[in-house]
């Protein structure tokens, strides 16, 4: 059972693109923090921040992407699997 995804099991969990985004938003807000630390360590942490923050948007944008296709495919989500199968 998705613990933190909509599903059939969990109707108020989050949509991925909106999980993917507050995870976004918080790797932001800990980046802000470290952005002035001059030290090599804290420049480190920050680049390999950035890369996580380029890949979270890819991925936000994947998911954007299949929310779209099901939608144009078999109108918005009303509780059951628009596709595969019912658990």
């Amino acid at each position: 059972m998705p613990r933190f995804l909509v599903s059939e099991c969990n109707p108020a969990g989050y949509k991925l693109e909106e999980l993917l985004a507050i995870l976004r938003a918080d790797v932001i807000e800990k980046s802000a923090k470290i952005a002035g630390d001059e030290r090599p360590e804290a420049q480190h942490v920050l680049a390999n921040n950035v890369r996580v923050l380029q890949l979270l948007t890819e991925a936000i944008e994947l998911a954007r992407d299949s929310t779209r296709t099901l939608d144009r495919a078999f109108g918005p989500a009303h509780g059951a699997p628009r596709i595969g199968e019912a658990v």
